[in-house]
């Protein structure tokens, strides 16, 4: 190969994503692995740094419930329904649904019960649950927690219509979560024949892996040769030591602001994107750490178009 034929390909952009790669498939690996516009090659690689570690209480909780068969139309049952917005929270749920089979043909005896998702990678996750008939499933299109909470008013509502009081619904969350379906279902504006009681119930815990310092320290070091990488930030948890990784933190203390230094954009060839703006504004509020990508939307897509639209931005500048 030529010279001019080196020098005509594109280097390829580290991408370290800031999270643990879906399984079977990552869509951020499948969308960061095809090139995008403006001829961008790009490279991801994922860094695991959240440990979600599953409560006792709330499994054997669910268990109860469960092997009472305490969630389901029936007018004794506790709840009417079950809501799910993370995979973590499945996956706790899947465990106990494993646990608890031991032959029985119709367990978890859920066939009459709404099961509400937030979106497409919780819902693949609920229809690898085994039931006969399979798991009813509702939700995958609304996307985000405010959507799911209107969808659940409507659709929740009419399905126990004729119950002037609707039944419970059970919500499975971790420590950290947000308390936009509980406000939006038990809200005090709505007429009372409308509202819905949500329990929450702590399923897992979430902290950072001890692994992601050294691992994170490690990627940057094998892509220190790189022009441009960019890091994806996917959740407040590990932002001081991402922080710290890079430099950009004064002291040690997890309360320590980000390097004056680091507003020198020009000089970086490190470019932080986050994936909304929740995790964007406690970067700025810890911090004092302005990221240079705020995805429009919380997608694959939404990060990987922001990120060519800054650097078609900075191609345009160095010209």
């Amino acid at each position: 190969m030529s010279a001019a034929q080196l020098d005509n390909t594109p280097q390829k952009v580290p991408v370290l994503l800031l999270k643990t790669r879906s399984s079977p498939g990552d869509a951020y690996e499948e969308r960061f692995s095809t090139p995008a516009d403006a001829g961008f090659v790009f490279e991801p690689k994922f860094l695991p740094v959240l440990e979600h570690r599953f409560k006792t209480e709330g499994l054997a909780r669910i268990r109860e419930l469960l092997q009472r068969r305490q969630i389901g139309p029936g007018e004794g049952c506790s709840y009417g329904g079950l809501v799910f917005t993370s995979q973590r929270a499945v996956e706790a749920f899947a465990e106990v649904v494993e646990q608890g089979k031991a032959g029985d043909q119709g367990w978890p005896h859920l066939q009459h019960v709404p099961i509400y998702s937030v979106g497409p990678a919780t819902t693949r996750a609920l229809r690898a649950i085994p039931q006969q008939p399979p798991l009813k499933i509702f939700g995958e299109h609304t996307g985000n927690g405010e959507s799911l909470g209107q969808f659940m008013l409507e659709h929740y509502g009419a399905w126990y219509e004729a119950k002037p009081e609707k039944p419970p619904l059970l919500f499975s969350v971790g420590e950290q979560r947000r308390d936009i379906i509980p406000k939006t279902l038990m809200s005090t504006e709505l007429p009372s024949e409308r509202r819905i009681h949500v329990d929450e119930l702590v399923v897992y815990g979430t902290g950072v892996m001890e692994s992601f310092k050294h691992d994170f320290g490690q990627s940057l070091r094998d892509t220190s040769a790189s022009e441009t990488r960019w890091i994806v930030v996917f959740s407040p948890t590990g932002c001081d030591v991402m922080l710290a990784g890079l430099g950009l933190l004064d002291g040690t203390e997890i309360t320590g602001k980000a390097r004056e230094s680091q507003g020198s954009r020009g000089a970086r060839n490190t470019h932080v994107a986050t994936i909304g703006p929740t995790t964007r504004d406690y970067l700025i509020r810890a911090f004092n750490f302005e990221p240079d990508v705020c995805a429009a939307e919380p997608s694959p897509e939404g990060v990987q178009r922001g990120i060519v639209q800054f650097m078609k931005s900075r191609q345009c500048k160095d010209a």
